[in-house]
């Protein structure tokens, strides 16, 4: 019997399950009195359910049946209390033209607030569905009045600046910052969609403004914070030290914040800045890995500013620091750069392996060891001793299975394969990759399959490959003079080969690199007016607009170049970043 009664009930809610989506398919799909029937069929069967009584007074409405939808409501005002539904007749009689008579319904809904301020949830979330703003903001402001403990400066700020209102917008949202913290990584957001990158934009001076007053009326770490962000959002990261610096020095308690500006500072190749940022943290840090972090960062940023030939100054800071802080452990970061900067930078590889050799000899963890090894296996692949350095990755994988170092040691087995012109064994491995965890490491892999795999039938010999996977190899070697002339090789022998456009975009790379800007225009323009249906198309116009914004100062024609990618090619990686930097160089806010 139980069973038998088990049954019924399911079958009769696999069919009220039914009727409900038929019931909405009808609504979306703009049938409304087929709509209509399903629904009042499902209220009969629940004559309290809000959402079918809001449906039905909503297909009333679109069917323009307005005397049927305040007969509605009228009797479900008799049965139930619901203040909710003074909203909805107002409403209706809006639809029907009769704004007086709606009016008196809205301020009787505003009233019950006076009775039981609660009622704003149910009044508030009716004005808000129909777009009646202010009306959504007077009740809103009537319960906070009548109820110190209700805190809607959220709402209101959106509502604010739904109308426009920025200023009241602007306060309303850092009230509510004020008042709950833990939201404050939202309240950003929010605000992110009215300022801009210019600092002379109307919304950034007023949201300036603001925080200055705040700070002189109510002095508060928040308004620093959100001073310091607003700096960051404009790329004026001086400013934004400075309040970092004012906000440590009140709460001497964390560096993470200053350190994430150092961070930022140093992508942005804010050099001095980042400099200075870093030498603040040395001289102020109490803690040795914050100490060891900051020399590891500011030694980075000493030798991309420090000419080659006085290299050994950059020798002389890293033996001061490990005459200071020992060759321990807790020095690892510090070791693993001087290892690169030895072998690649210094031109002493053998020294370099010697020195991470003995680092191999302290007491690693797994992830530390493999990282040695991965830097080693590098080194041998800047000497050309491949199947040395293919020993090293293997271990790492073989030691650290499904890891993400481990499927990058993966990775570079294949790169060094491809370097060696073994290209079907190189395949092979770029084919697991595709499916990394690390959403780089299986781009990089995918790069690296599509350039062998569209060229490797062009000859029997493949020989533009292995001349373009020697030219990459030299790029990785530091030798661009070499690896652009390998490339004109190409160019110049195997002009009617697929590989022209990778070997032009490579080339133009190096120019980059080399500051030789005039040249890599020339390569990105060929591309596009040559390859425009290649896949390096949105590379090339992504990689010339920035050219002309950042080297050329021409901001309308790398205004032209993003705009080509947002418009003809969505799919592109580049989408989001070309659809910012095209707003922010037409003055649009940031969203």
């Amino acid at each position: 019997m139980r069973r038998f009664l088990y049954l019924i009930m399911l079958v009769s809610w696999v069919s009220f399950a039914q009727t409900d989506f038929i019931a909405r398919e009808y609504f979306k799909n703009g049938q409304f009195e087929k709509a209509l029937f399903e629904y009042k069929k499902l209220y009969a069967q629940s004559p309290s359910n809000i959402n079918y009584i809001n449906q039905i007074v909503a297909l009333h409405q679109e069917l323009e049946q307005y005397n049927e939808a305040e007969t509605f409501l009228l009797n479900l005002s008799e049965r139930f209390k619901y203040a909710g539904f003074l909203v909805e007749l107002g409403y209706n009689y809006q639809l029907m033209g009769n704004q007086n008579k709606a009016q008196e319904f809205y301020n009787e809904a505003l009233g019950t607030i006076d009775k039981n301020p609660n009622n704003v949830f149910t009044v508030a979330k009716g004005f808000q569905s129909h777009t009646l703003l202010n009306e959504t903001i007077q009740a809103y402001k009537k319960a906070m009045a009548l109820k110190p403990d209700f805190n809607f400066n959220l709402q209101l700020a959106q509502l604010n600046g739904e109308q426009g209102n920025i200023e009241d917008m602007f306060i309303g949202y850092l009230d509510f910052a004020e008042a709950n913290p833990i939201a404050l990584s939202n309240v950003k957001r929010f605000i992110s969609d009215f300022i801009s990158e210019n600092a002379d934009n109307e919304n950034n001076i007023l949201f300036r403004k603001i925080l200055l007053k705040k700070m002189q009326q109510e002095p508060n770490i928040l308004w620093n914070e959100m001073l310091s962000w607003l700096f960051i959002q404009q790329n004026d990261y001086n400013k934004a030290f400075v309040q970092e610096k004012a906000i440590f020095m009140r709460q001497p308690e964390s560096l993470d914040k200053i350190e994430d500006l150092g961070a930022i500072a140093f992508n942005e190749n804010e050099l001095e800045l980042a400099s200075e940022i870093y030498t603040f943290i040395i001289e102020t840090a109490q803690d040795t890995d914050e100490l060891l972090f900051a020399h590891y960062q500011l030694i980075q940023i000493e030798t991309k500013t420090t000419p080659r030939e006085k290299y050994e100054q950059i020798d002389k800071k890293y033996q001061d620091l490990f005459a200071e802080f020992g060759l321990f452990t807790q020095t690892f970061d510090l070791q693993l750069g001087y290892g690169h900067f030895l072998a690649f930078l210094n031109n002493t590889p053998e020294k370099a392996i010697e020195f991470l050799e003995n680092t191999l000899k302290l007491p690693l963890n797994d992830k530390q060891q493999a990282e040695v090894k991965l830097e080693l296996g590098d080194i041998l692949v800047l000497q050309e001793q491949f199947n040395k350095a293919l020993l090293y990755y293997t271990q790492i994988q073989r030691n650290l299975k499904n890891s993400t170092i481990s499927q990058e040691a993966r990775f570079r087995v294949a790169k060094t394969s491809y370097y060696k012109g073994d290209f079907k064994w190189a395949e092979s491995q770029l084919n697991i990759l595709k499916a990394s965890t690390s959403q780089l490491i299986a781009n990089d892999a995918l790069d690296l399959k599509l350039l062998i795999s569209d060229n490797k039938y062009e000859d029997s010999l493949q020989t533009s490959l292995k001349l373009y996977a020697r030219a990459d190899l030299m790029a990785f070697q530091n030798k661009n003079d070499e690896a652009i002339l390998v490339l004109d090789k190409i160019l110049k022998e195997h002009k009617t080969e697929g590989i022209v456009p990778q070997a032009l975009f490579k080339q133009a790379q190096l120019f980059e690199e080399k500051e030789m800007y005039d040249k890599a225009r020339e390569n990105y323009e060929f591309i596009i007016n040559n390859f425009s249906e290649g896949i390096l198309i949105d590379d090339a116009l992504f990689n010339l607009a920035d050219l002309f914004e950042h080297y050329f100062n021409e901001p309308e024609k790398a205004k032209s170049f993003y705009e080509q990618i947002i418009f003809q090619h969505a799919d592109s990686i580049y989408f989001v970043d070309a659809r910012k930097r095209y707003r922010a160089l037409r003055g649009d806010f940031i969203n």
